[in-house]
């Protein structure tokens, strides 16, 4: 600490200057705040500001800085000075913007702004230096997985930006998918014709780029290390095992069709019926001529089925839409009009989903001839030719159709890997000494696609369905293994341009996570942070806890049982800090003690003042923001509440709650992002776990005498500005209902 010297720099422009008292504000920071450096200027963003800033750094020494100005997500790369540890009081949205204009609440909105100086004093006394957590054996190789389009778009993408590639299919060709294709949806103007797949040529200029290595009939045989520094091993068919060190990877590996044999009543299995895939490589084997079927009979007439297998509530079969296959029952439709006009060709749907330019494909079709019909297909019988039994939902009425070929549009399952959950419980059988669970991990094993050395697993999570994690509004592509991203149909079911698109976004995150990681940064949403997480382990108990509950698979165990930290995987939530209930994990610039004093430095009135202190730990996320939104819309909500910004409610360690409510507040309010299956939360289950580790509060109030009431949770969206507002004020006037805290005074 000798070495360090404190500075706070007070900003009083944006009317922050006009309605509040710099002199005072001032006095705090060098009274209470302990500042050897205490200045103020009219815009302390503008280059003048900034300057003076650098000056007292370069020259005087300073090492930690406090800026009392606007939002800390406000002007981040004005205040960004990375050589030194810096804190951010919210001056202007959390304090001048939402307190009521006008002489009569000046008081109330200095007691406001002076506390958030003595917060934002407090809590970089608290802080160190992030030194970030560089490997001098970093890699920026980006290792794909899959090597249909999605794979090799991504490949491609990879190389195109000069990264070097490893792309790992395990065919004995690339293309995937799209090789039994004839044709694809059309993806360019008039959108009125399907277009070549474009696989061969793309797969030509994959085998000859000089970026990008290919192993085809192999698979990955392990996946170890973080990244920056995946070790992955590659089994050849060979029987010869490759090792590569990479920087990320993409995981494209695709999906299969649903099982045709498992719809029966709709014929599947019969010789006259078959999947998309199946036309496919009918029209394939056609090559512009007569489709034929596997009889060698020329097809005169055709039925499509559509969502055959698929939207089904009974738990039979896929309870999800594909998305694609209206479009791909559109394109198939037009092959046999092309060729023969004459063919009676007919789609029947419930619904007709061909969204965007896929209504200009849908009236191309309908030109040309093909026949839609709203109905729901009840049976397809076999033979010469098959009887489709449907519901014509357009009359309502029970009727049959006739047709040389029935198509079904069976939908698509993914190829993410070991489902977690089932890896988990035949491990713990398979470990009892289970024979049948043993022969089932053997199993499971096989149809792993990464293979990787995780305590928590051998794959990606999965969310619904079987689909790889990867929440479509907080992080596409993202993954709960940090560094590894998931791309085309087995993230989501999509058509094959949605599949490349998504490929692109995907090789894209994990560019940045091989850069970040070179330089000792996080991943996303953090991907600025330096921090790291460390552990004093003299103090540790071993409960496991914060290896359980890691999101990422960031903390392993050494081999005496201490925790034992994958920086490069860790995305800096700080969930492992909230879990540890001795509090012996923290981050350079982000502690049990930062947020603890921040607590502590707040003044709280006495009982007799009527001025009731309200503690909001606000996600950073999407409660923060929030808050802000409130602010920037001039929205006044009580000058009584205090925010702490927190990187993820999963981060709040339940002593601040208690230190708060022991030292006079009279309540505490925790914003977090949605849990749950739909789940908003940027460090996915740090809001669940919030809100189970203070389900067990209640015990502790009761022991303090408090009420229940007294903490309260609440889910807020980014957009929640005007809500957020509210609910503020509704809980001050609960808590005004229930009166004073009865700690106040005992502080």
């Amino acid at each position: 600490m000798a070495d360090n010297k404190f500075a706070a720099y007070i900003c009083t422009g944006c009317g922050l200057g006009d309605v509040l008292n710099v002199a005072g504000l001032e006095k705090v920071a060098k009274t209470e705040g302990k500042m050897a450096v205490i200045k103020n200027h009219p815009f302390l963003c503008n280059a003048e500001g900034v300057k003076m800033i650098q000056d007292d750094i370069a020259n005087e020494g300073v090492t930690h800085l406090c800026i009392a100005a606007c939002s800390r997500r406000a002007k981040a790369e004005a205040f960004n000075f990375p050589t030194v540890a810096m804190s951010r009081a919210n001056l202007r949205e959390g304090v001048i913007w939402i307190v009521s204009e006008g002489s009569d609440h000046d008081e109330i909105r200095q007691e406001m702004a002076e506390d958030y100086v003595r917060m934002g004093c407090a809590e970089v006394k608290k802080m160190t230096l992030p030194g970030g957590n560089k490997k001098e054996s970093s890699s920026k190789k980006i290792l794909v997985v899959g090597g249909g389009m999605s794979g090799m778009t991504a490949a491609q993408s990879a190389a195109d930006a000069g990264y070097d590639v490893v792309l790992v299919e395990k065919t004995g060709a690339l293309g995937g998918f799209a090789n039994q294709m004839w044709k694809r949806m059309p993806f360019n103007a008039p959108y009125a014709e399907a277009q070549a797949t474009g696989a061969a040529e793309l797969a030509a200029a994959i085998s000859s780029n000089p970026k990008i290595k290919v192993y085809l009939n192999s698979t990955v045989a392990e996946t170890a290390g973080a990244p920056g520094r995946f070790a992955v091993k590659i089994a050849q068919e060979s029987g010869n095992v490759s090792e590569e060190l990479c920087g990320a990877i993409v995981q494209a590996s695709g999906f299969s069709t649903y099982d045709i044999a498992k719809l029966p009543e709709l014929g599947g299995g019969q010789p006259n019926v078959v999947d998309q895939a199946g036309l496919e490589a009918l029209a394939k084997a056609a090559n512009g001529g007569p489709i034929k079927r596997a009889d060698g009979k020329e097809v005169k007439s055709v039925v499509f089925v559509q969502c055959a297998g698929q939207r089904d509530d009974s738990g039979t079969h896929l309870p999800y839409c594909s998305g694609h296959c209206c479009g791909t029952s559109i394109k198939q439709a037009t092959y046999f009009k092309d060729q023969n006009p004459a063919i009676d060709t007919v789609v029947m749907y419930q619904d007709l989903r061909v969204p965007g330019m896929g209504e200009d494909f849908y009236r191309s079709a309908q030109n040309k001839g093909v026949i839609f019909t709203k109905g729901k297909a009840s049976k397809v019988t076999g033979g010469e030719s098959c009887t489709v039994a449907f519901k014509d939902l357009i009359l309502d009425e029970d009727t049959t159709a006739e047709a040389d070929l029935v198509v079904l549009a069976t939908g698509q399952v993914p190829n993410a890997g070991v489902d977690l959950d089932e890896w988990t419980a035949t491990v713990t059988a398979a470990e009892s000494g289970d024979e049948a669970a043993k022969a089932k991990k053997v199993e499971l094993q096989n149809i792993s696609v990464l293979n990787m050395n995780y305590r928590q697993g051998p794959d990606i999570p999965q969310l619904k369905y079987g689909f790889a994690d990867s929440h479509f509004i907080c992080f596409p592509y993202e993954t709960r293994r940090t560094g590894i991203y998931a791309a085309g149909p087995m993230r989501r079911p999509m058509d094959m341009h949605q599949a490349t698109e998504d490929a692109v976004g995907a090789t894209l995150k994990a560019i940045q996570a091989a850069e970040n990681a070179a330089l000792g940064r996080a991943a996303h949403p953090r991907a600025w942070d330096l921090s790291f997480p460390k552990a004093r382990l003299e103090g540790c108990t071993q409960c496991k806890r914060c290896t359980v509950e890691c999101p990422f698979g960031a903390i392993d165990e050494d081999e005496k049982r201490f925790p034992l930290f994958n920086e490069e995987r860790c995305r800096r939530c700080g969930t492992c800090m909230g879990a540890c209930p001795v509090r012996v994990i923290s981050f350079e610039n982000y502690s049990c003690d930062s947020v603890g004093m921040q607590v502590k430095a707040v003044n709280v009135p006495d009982e007799d003042e009527e001025k009731p202190r309200i503690l909001v730990l606000a996600c950073e996320n999407d409660a923060y923001p929030a808050l802000d939104m409130a602010g920037m819309q001039r929205l006044t909500y009580s000058a009584y509440v205090r925010v702490i910004p927190v990187r993820c409610l999963g981060s709040v360690n339940t002593v601040w709650i208690t230190d708060a409510l022991g030292a006079g507040y009279d309540g505490v309010m925790m914003m977090g992002c949605q849990k749950g299956e739909n789940y908003q939360c940027h460090f996915v289950k740090g809001s669940e776990m919030a809100y189970y580790r203070l389900s067990k509060i209640g015990d502790t109030l009761k022991g303090m005498g408090l009420e229940p009431e007294r903490m309260q949770t609440y889910e807020i969206a980014i957009t929640d500005g005007a809500r957020v507002a509210k609910l503020i004020n509704e809980y001050v006037e609960q808590l005004n209902a229930l009166g004073p805290s009865p700690m106040k005074g005992f502080g």
